[in-house]
């Protein structure tokens, strides 16, 4: 049987909760498979056949060297998602990509390193009138970095954005929006490009809030049945995407104040897809893993 590799970090061991309802749906269908950690510098990536990318938690904190690492491993075996959708989508930059050609993304500005932060945010304010707005790093991950500000408080994110300048790290400005707080965001799950379940993750940002210790934030997850309008939304996403032939997908999306859902970002890297939350979730995205190695078997028997 070809052998896969399910991807995670020493640091997201035991943290995971898709792991073990992902292995035992490999399980069921007798599907060869390791859990290896990406870091791991005794691992021959060249033993498997495909290698699925999923909680390299820890990116964000060493991002050049997780780059280089995909790069490496891509040579010896298919890496799902491939490199190249990395490093697209792990730079929020892409935003910019989705909004110029119409998708209805929350507003985002980014202020570059050599940029000073603070005449940027004021530019930023007047021409959004945000009550509240967000201030993150481009490149980031489990809402490290981010924090949510008042207008009244343009001081502190200016001196926030700032930290992550001279860090030479792009920052991302943002609309808080404001429905967030009752509503939730949405997220949709798609495994090979078909829609699979819908989620509700509880609002993140407190005002006041502190740093984030750890890979991540806790989150408040629930089941979610999706709106047409963000089952519509999350097409128009998939088909301005760059990228064919995703594995797996997320689109994270937000209700603006005229009840408009707008993306709040795309994980096509590393995301939670919450198997815990749909009964056969964690079975369709076995049969789609299982489904990657099928030319495997077809060179073999030729």
């Amino acid at each position: 049987m070809p052998r896969i590799a399910l991807v995670t970090a020493r640091a997201a061991r035991g943290l995971d909760d898709d792991i073990p309802l992902l292995e035992a749906a490999l399980r069921r269908i007798e599907v060869d498979f390791l859990t290896v950690d990406w870091d791991d510098a005794s691992v021959d990536w060249s033993q498997f056949q495909i290698a699925v990318l999923r909680s390299t938690w820890d990116y964000a904190t060493r991002f050049t060297e997780f780059l280089t690492w995909a790069d490496r491993v891509a040579k010896l075996t298919t890496l799902i998602n491939p490199p190249s959708v990395v490093r697209w989508n792990v730079d929020k930059h892409y935003l910019l990509d989705l909004s110029n050609v119409g998708i209805p993304v929350i507003p985002s500005e980014f202020i570059e390193p050599g940029s000073p932060a603070e005449p940027a945010l004021a530019a930023f304010l007047t021409k959004h009138h945000s009550k509240e707005f967000v201030v993150k790093p481009a490149v980031g991950a489990g809402s490290r970095d981010v924090f949510r500000f008042g207008s009244e408080e343009a001081g502190a994110a200016a001196a926030h954005a700032q930290r992550l300048l001279t860090e030479n790290r792009s920052v991302l400005l943002q609309p808080y929006l404001e429905r967030v707080d009752a509503e939730g965001e949405t997220a949709l799950l798609y495994f090979d490009g078909v829609f699979s379940h819908a989620i509700r993750k509880g609002p993140m940002l407190q005002r006041e809030q502190r740093e984030v210790q750890g890979l991540f934030k806790a989150e408040h997850i629930t089941p979610r049945r999706a709106g047409d309008d963000e089952l519509s939304l999350g097409e128009q996403v998939r088909a301005a995407i760059p990228f064919r032939d995703l594995l797996y997908a997320r689109i994270d999306m937000i209700r603006d104040s005229s009840g408009e859902p707008r993306v709040l970002e795309l994980e096509l890297t590393e995301p939670s897809v919450f198997l815990d939350h749909d009964l056969e979730a964690a079975d369709r995205f076995a049969q789609r893993i299982r489904a990657r190695t099928l030319p495997f078997f077809d060179r073999r028997s030729s």
